[in-house]
C-alpha cells in the first residue's frame, strides 16, 4: 500500500493555485501550508507542544547539520527523528546539499559526492548521493530529499548546466541507494534563472515518477525578481498529482504568487531568525518591538491573532523582555511569527476553496 498520496480538492480558477492534502505515515499536510525549521531537530526557542498550538503540521530538520552533531546514529537508536525530537506529525529532512554547496571555500565536488572540512571540528567528510540517503533513511523522516548540486547564482550556463545534470544523474544514485518505502524521496528541480534548463529537468524528474517535487536553488542570493521568473515558469510544468515544495521562500508575497503559481508547501528560517532580533511579522509588515513606541503600547502584537503570545501578552511586556535580554521574548515571538505564515497559508487555503483567492489576496500576488 502506497502511504504517500495527494488529492487536490479546490483549484482558483484565476490562477494556478490549488488546496489539497498530502498524506503521510505521520498524518495529513493540507496544502498550500507553510513548514517552520528545527534545523538541529528543534525549532528554536519553543516546544514541541507550542510548536503544534502553531498549527504547524510539517516541520523541516537538516541532514547536514544532524550528520556532524549528533549524529544519524544516536537518532536512530532514539527511535528516529520524531521521537528523539518529541514531534508525532509529519517531518521533512533535506539533503544537506545546500548547506555542503555554501561552503565554498572547504569543499571540492567530483561527479562521485562533495568532500569538505567539518566546520564544526575540522574533519574531512564525504557525502555522495547514496550516504546522504543512507542518513536520511537512519533520521526517518516522512519525506526526504535528494542530494543535490545547488549552484551559486551567476556561475553562468554552462557551470549552471553542468550541476543540472549532476543533480539528475545523482538523483538516480539516490534512488537507486533509498530502501524504505515509509519515506517518500523527493527530486529537486535545479537549473539555476535558465528557463529551458529548469523545463528540461522536470521533464527528466517526472519520468521517475517520484512522490513529490521541489523547486531548489531559487533562495540562494538571486534578485527577488529572478527568484518570482523560475517559480513562475517552473511549477505549471510539475506533475499536477504529485506535491511541490518551494524551498528556502518565506515570505508573504513570494509564498503568495508561488501558490498562484501552484505550489504546495514552503520553508523558510524567517519567522525564528527574525524573532531572535526582536522583529515580529504583522499581516506583511515587519515590527521592531525594541522600538521606543512599544514600550508603552499594551495591545496584543496583533489583536486578529489567535497565538498564545497575542492572547496573553502585549508589545509593551515583549518590548521589555527583549530590552532586559530575558529568553522568553525570543519564544514568545518566534510562536507568534510562526502562526503567522501558518495562519497566511491557511487564509489563501481557504480562499481558494470559496474562489476569492484572486480578489483577498490580490496585493499579494502583484509582480515581484
Amino acid at each position: 500500500m502506497n502511504q504517500f498520496s495527494y488529492q487536490c480538492q479546490a483549484r482558483c480558477t484565476h490562477t494556478h493555485a490549488r488546496a489539497g492534502v498530502f498524506h503521510t505515515p505521520h498524518g495529513i499536510v493540507e496544502t498550500p501550508r507553510f513548514m517552520p525549521v528545527g534545523t538541529l531537530a528543534n525549532v528554536k526557542t519553543i516546544t514541541p507542544d507550542q510548536l503544534e498550538a502553531t498549527g504547524a503540521q510539517m516541520v523541516l530538520s537538516n541532514t547536514y547539520h544532524l550528520h556532524l552533531q549528533p549524529g544519524e546514529d544516536i537518532v536512530e537508536r532514539a527511535g528516529g527523528v520524531h521521537r528523539f525530537m518529541g514531534w508525532s506529525k509529519p517531518m521533512l529532512t533535506d539533503s544537506g546539499g545546500f548547506q555542503v554547496f555554501s561552503l565554498s571555500e572547504m569543499r571540492s565536488i567530483t561527479d562521485e559526492g562533495v568532500t569538505f572540512r567539518s566546520p564544526r571540528d575540522g574533519q574531512m567528510i564525504k557525502i555522495t548521493p547514496e550516504k546522504s540517503i543512507q542518513i536520511q533513511n537512519a533520521l526517518g523522516a516522512d519525506v526526504i530529499m535528494a542530494f543535490d548540486e545547488c549552484p551559486p547564482p551567476g556561475v553562468g550556463r554552462e557551470a549552471t548546466e553542468k550541476a543540472t545534470s549532476r543533480t539528475y544523474d545523482w538523483l538516480k544514485r539516490c534512488i537507486e541507494a533509498h530502501g524504505r518505502s515509509d519515506q517518500a524521496l523527493f527530486g529537486i528541480v535545479q537549473g539555476g534563472e535558465f528557463l529551458d534548463l529548469r523545463a528540461e529537468a522536470v521533464r527528466q524528474l517526472a519520468d521517475l515518477d517520484l512522490p513529490g517535487y521541489a523547486i531548489g536553488g531559487v533562495s540562494v542570493g538571486e534578485a527577488p525578481e529572478i527568484i518570482d521568473r523560475v517559480v513562475q515558469a517552473t511549477t505549471p510544468l510539475l506533475p499536477d498529482n504529485k506535491p511541490r515544495y518551494l524551498m528556502g521562500v518565506g515570505t508573504y508575497r513570494e509564498i503568495a504568487r508561488a501558490i498562484a503559481a501552484g505550489m504546495d508547501l514552503f520553508d523558510c528560517v524567517i519567522p525564528t531568525r527574525l524573532a531572535r532580533h526582536g522583529a515580529a511579522l504583522v499581516q506583511g509588515d515587519r515590527w521592531n518591538l525594541k522600538n521606543a513606541k512599544f514600550r508603552e503600547d499594551f495591545q496584543p502584537i496583533d489583536e486578529t491573532c489567535p497565538c498564545y503570545t497575542c492572547q496573553n501578552f502585549s508589545r509593551a511586556y515583549i518590548s521589555h523582555l527583549l530590552r532586559s535580554q530575558e529568553l522568553l521574548a525570543y519564544t514568545l515571538i518566534s510562536i507568534h511569527n510562526i502562526t503567522e505564515l501558518i495562519r497566511f497559508t491557511t487564509q489563501i487555503r481557504a480562499a481558494i476553496f470559496n474562489g476569492t483567492f484572486h480578489t483577498e489576496f490580490a496585493k499579494w500576488l502583484t509582480p515581484l
